[in-house]
C-alpha cells in the first residue's frame, strides 16, 4: 500500500470521531421541535436541552487533557466512541426529559474527548507538508456528520410518533463501525516515543514513511523535539515559557469560532425556517441545504489551506462573515422576503466553512510544541466549548430581553436587532 494511501486511511478512521461529533451536535436541530411538544418543555428548558451537550463537552475536554499523554490518543478515541453509543441508545429510549439530558450529557463527554483526540492523533501521524490538509479532513468529517444528521432528520420525520427516537438511535450505526475500525489503526508514534516505546514507534513510522531510513530520521526528529527540554509539559510550565503566547492564540481563536453564533444556526435551523413560513418538512429540507453548503466549502478550504495559508483564509472568511451578517440584519429589520435571509445565512455558512471552521482546528492542533500539545489543545478546546455553552444557553434569555426592549422608540430597534439578531430568528411565535 502506498504511503499516502496508508496515512489517509488511518486519518479517515480517526475522523470518524469528528463525524460522530458533528452528528451528535446537529441531530438536536430536528429533534428539539418534536420533543418540545412530546415532553411539554418551554423555551428555557429547550435551551438547557441544547446546551447540556456543551457542558459535557467541557468536562470531556478536561478529561482528555488529563489523560491524553498518559494513556494515548487511541484509547481516548475508543472511549469517545463508547460514550457516543451509550448516548445514542440512552437518549432514544428516554422516558422523560431529565433522563434524556443525562444521556445527552454523556454524549457531550464523547464530543469533548473526540474534539481533542481526533485532530491530535491526525496531526501526529501526518507528515508536516500534509498536516494542514489532513487535520482539515477532521473538520470535513464534522460537517459530514452535521449534514448526515440533517439528512436523517428529514427522512425520519415522517416515521410516526417515535420519529425523534429514530433520529437519535441512527447514530449507533456509524458508532459501531467506528469502534470496529479503531482496532486496525496504530497508536501515535509521537506518543509511543514520549512514553519510551521507541521500537513500536519505529515500526509504525516505517509503515507511514515507506522506508527504513525515513522512519529512523522521523523518529530522531520526534525524539529530539521531546527531549529538547527536561521541563515537564504541564500547564504551569507552559504559562512560564514562551509557549504561553501560542496558548493565547489558541484560546482566542477557539472563542472567536463560537461567538460568531454558528451553533445557533446549526441547532435552531428548522425553527428559524419555520418562522420564515416553511412547514416542518420543508424547514428540515432547508437545513440540508445549510449542511450541503457547509460540506462543499469545507472541501474548498482543504484544497487551499496549505497553498494560501491559515491567516489569509481567516481574514477573507471573517470579512465575508461580517458583511453577510450585516446584510442579514438589514434584511430582518427591513422585513425583506425570506429568500434574502436564506441567502445571507448560506453566504455566512460558506464563509465560516472556508475559514474559522477548519482553520481553527488546524491551528489548535499544530501551533503547540510536542510536549505542550496535549495541554495546549485541551485548554484551547475547553474555552471553545465554554464559549459555545454561553452562546447557546443565553439565546432564550436574550430573546426575552429583546421582547422587553420593544417599548423603546423605533429608532433604537435596529440596534437591538443587530445585537440580538439570531435570538429573534430562533424565537417561535
Amino acid at each position: 500500500m502506498k504511503r499516502s494511501n496508508y496515512i489517509f486511511l488511518i486519518a479517515l478512521v480517526a475522523t470518524c470521531g469528528g463525524l460522530l461529533f458533528g452528528f451528535d451536535t446537529a441531530v438536536i436541530s430536528g429533534v428539539l421541535p418534536i420533543i418540545q411538544v412530546h415532553f411539554g418543555i418551554d423555551e428555557l428548558m429547550s435551551g438547557w436541552v441544547v446546551s447540556i451537550l456543551t457542558i459535557g463537552s467541557i468536562a470531556g475536554v478536561i478529561f482528555a487533557g488529563a489523560t491524553a499523554d498518559k494513556y494515548g490518543r487511541k484509547v481516548l478515541l475508543f472511549l469517545a466512541a463508547s460514550l457516543f453509543l451509550v448516548s445514542a441508545v440512552g437518549t432514544a429510549s428516554a422516558g422523560n426529559i431529565y433522563i434524556f439530558q443525562v444521556f445527552r450529557l454523556l454524549g457531550g463527554l464523547g464530543v469533548g474527548i473526540a474534539s481533542v483526540a481526533s485532530p491530535m492523533y491526525i496531526a501526529e501521524i501526518s507528515p508536516t507538508e500534509k498536516r494542514g490538509q489532513m487535520v482539515s479532513i477532521n473538520q470535513l468529517a464534522i460537517v459530514t456528520g452535521i449534514l448526515l444528521a440533517f439528512f436523517t432528520n428529514y427522512f425520519l420525520v415522517s416515521t410516526g410518533a417515535n420519529n425523534w427516537r429514530w433520529m437519535l438511535l441512527v447514530m449507533a450505526v456509524p458508532t459501531l463501525a467506528f469502534l470496529g475500525l479503531l482496532f486496525f489503526v496504530p497508536r501515535s508514534p509521537r506518543w509511543l516515543t514520549q512514553v519510551g516505546r521507541k521500537e513500536e514507534a519505529y515500526q509504525i513510522l516505517h509503515k507511514i514513511t515507506g522506508t527504513e531510513t525515513a522512519a529512523r530520521q522521523e523518529l530522531d526528529v520526534i525524539y529530539r523535539s521531546l527531549t529538547k527540554s527536561e521541563e515537564k509539559g504541564s500547564l504551569r510550565t507552559m504559562l512560564n515559557s514562551g509557549s504561553r503566547y501560542m496558548l493565547t492564540i489558541g484560546i482566542v481563536l477557539a472563542i472567536l469560532q463560537q461567538i460568531t453564533e454558528i451553533n445557533a444556526i446549526m441547532y435552531y435551523a428548522p425553527i428559524i425556517f419555520e418562522t420564515l413560513g416553511f412547514s416542518m418538512d420543508l424547514a428540515l429540507l432547508q437545513t440540508i441545504l445549510i449542511g450541503g453548503i457547509n460540506f462543499i466549502f469545507t472541501i474548498i478550504a482543504m484544497l487551499f489551506i496549505d497553498r494560501l495559508g491559515r491567516k489569509p483564509l481567516l481574514l477573507i472568511g471573517s470579512a465575508i462573515m461580517a458583511i453577510s451578517l450585516g446584510i442579514l440584519a438589514f434584511a430582518v429589520n427591513s422585513s425583506l422576503p425570506g429568500p434574502w435571509v436564506i441567502v445571507c445565512i448560506l453566504v455566512y455558512i460558506a464563509a465560516y466553512a472556508v475559514s474559522l471552521g477548519p482553520v481553527t482546528w488546524v491551528l489548535i492542533a499544530e501551533i503547540f510544541p510536542n510536549k505542550y500539545r496535549g495541554v495546549g489543545m485541551s485548554v484551547s478546546t475547553m474555552f471553545l466549548w465554554i464559549a459555545a455553552f454561553f452562546c447557546s444557553i443565553t439565546l432564550s434569555y436574550r430573546s426575552r430581553f429583546l421582547r422587553r426592549c420593544r417599548y423603546l422608540p423605533p429608532v433604537y430597534d435596529p440596534v437591538y436587532s443587530r445585537i440580538f439578531l439570531l435570538p429573534v430568528l430562533c424565537e417561535r411565535d
